[in-house]
């Protein structure tokens, strides 16, 4: 009884998140033309243009699983997750929505999902 209450209390905590949650909304678009080269992000808990501004240049991930597993460098196993890394380039409009351009565009099946804004790079 005495061992088990030592293990809990020496257990490392588990770390938290080290990114915010964002909403993939859809891509910069006019009346007639879209562009899929620029993602629109929803930033959970910002809701103004000057909210968006700690986020500009932040890193964000889009990811996801596939199909087939591939062997990804650094890691030992073969695995089915991916990601799609992109940056936060400026504010869209006015209630906290930012733009973020993407290595590979997201792919439109991504409309609606988690994107993760990482706490990097620091700008100050």
């Amino acid at each position: 009884m005495a061992e088990e209450e030592a293990k809990k209390a020496t257990a490392p905590k588990k770390a938290g998140r080290l990114y915010c949650k964002a909403i993939f909304t859809g891509y910069k678009r006019g009346l007639r033309n879209q562009h899929e080269s620029i993602a629109l992000l929803k930033i959970d808990g910002v809701f103004k243009k000057k909210e968006t501004e700690f986020y500009l240049g932040k890193r964000c991930a889009y990811v996801y699983k596939a199909r087939n597993k591939t062997a990804c460098p650094g890691h030992e196993k073969a695995s089915k997750i991916r990601v799609i890394w992109g940056k936060v380039t400026r504010p869209h409009g006015t209630s906290g929505a930012v733009r973020a351009k993407f290595r590979r565009n997201l792919p439109a099946a991504a409309m609606g999902r988690r994107i993760r804004v990482m706490m990097y790079p620091s700008r100050s």
